[in-house]
């Protein structure tokens, strides 16, 4: 069953992350500049100086949150905010998107340009201390997750229609090899954009403008797919007690009066029960 898990509408809802030691839901909507959370009923929010949009969990009272400038060590309990690295702070045309943990401690974190400029973002990898640019010339920075196995990462560039499959070394998770293309949805005419792997490998992914998210299976085969009340799925995390509850944050960008009129859920984020069993977030280590 599918339900409004919250109801404040995002221009452009993205990041959620279940904390798997809170037991809660954060999410981000990146127009806004805000952080977004609720404990049961409560609704809790923190407002940023600049668009933030992915976080990964350090402990059980700190993220590590990025924004457009950098990746910082966020205190859930009083906002404060400390710099851990900068992330493209010379470059006002860009900022950051999609972003997830690796198995390893490390954090995945894709940039893009404001106004979705032509190859003008990257998707990067912080490891122990060190951000290492590992793709250039990405226009929408997307799909960034992690198999169970820790066989292998996915990406996507959503202007592209494709997602990649990136093998990863065993003791250290650095991409070996080329990407490999895993996913080509341009026939289908569907735009991939934020994306989760389950605990049996399942490649669950949004599809911006068709309402849903799909579910692929480790050999690319569609599985099945979970519809949402809003046009615009932008990424999914699987959270609650058992991990089977697929939360979906969506967006109001780019959608008419008329739209949101005929359909005022969207921008909402939802949650679907029973959906599928996910993998728990890893911790980032810094």
């Amino acid at each position: 069953m599918t339900m409004v898990f919250d109801d404040r509408a995002c221009e452009l809802g993205e990041g959620p992350l279940w904390h798997p030691e809170r037991q809660q839901l954060f999410w981000f909507d990146i127009m806004g500049k805000q952080l977004l959370t609720r404990k049961g009923d409560q609704q809790e929010s923190w407002t940023f100086g600049e668009r933030v949009s992915a976080a990964g969990w350090v402990d059980h009272d700190r993220l590590l949150i990025a924004s457009e400038t950098g990746l910082w060590r966020f205190d859930i309990a009083d906002g404060s905010r400390e710099l851990v690295v900068a992330l493209e702070a010379d470059n006002p045309v860009t900022r950051s998107n999609d972003g997830r943990a690796d198995p390893w401690g490390g954090f995945w974190i894709g940039t893009m340009g404001k106004n979705a400029e032509k190859a003008a973002g990257a998707i990067y990898r912080y490891y122990r201390g060190e951000l290492r640019q590992l793709v250039p010339g990405i226009t929408i920075s997307n799909a960034i997750c992690f198999a169970p196995d820790r066989s292998c990462a996915y990406y996507t560039d959503t202007t592209t229609r494709r997602v990649m499959r990136w093998a990863l070394e065993a003791e250290t998770g650095w991409p070996v090899s080329e990407a490999e293309t895993f996913l080509d949805l341009k026939d289908a005419g569907l735009n991939p954009d934020g994306a989760v792997v389950d605990a049996e490998g399942n490649l669950w992914v949004a599809q911006w403008g068709a309402s849903r998210i799909a579910a692929y299976t480790p050999d690319g085969q569609f599985l099945r797919a979970c519809e949402f009340p809003a046009q615009h799925t932008s990424c999914p995390a699987f959270g609650g007690p058992d991990l089977s509850t697929l939360y979906c944050t969506t967006a109001r960008e780019g959608l008419d009066a008329q739209a949101l009129e005929a359909e005022p859920r969207n921008g909402m984020t939802f949650a679907s029960e029973q959906a599928g069993k996910g993998q728990a977030e890893h911790r980032v280590i810094l």
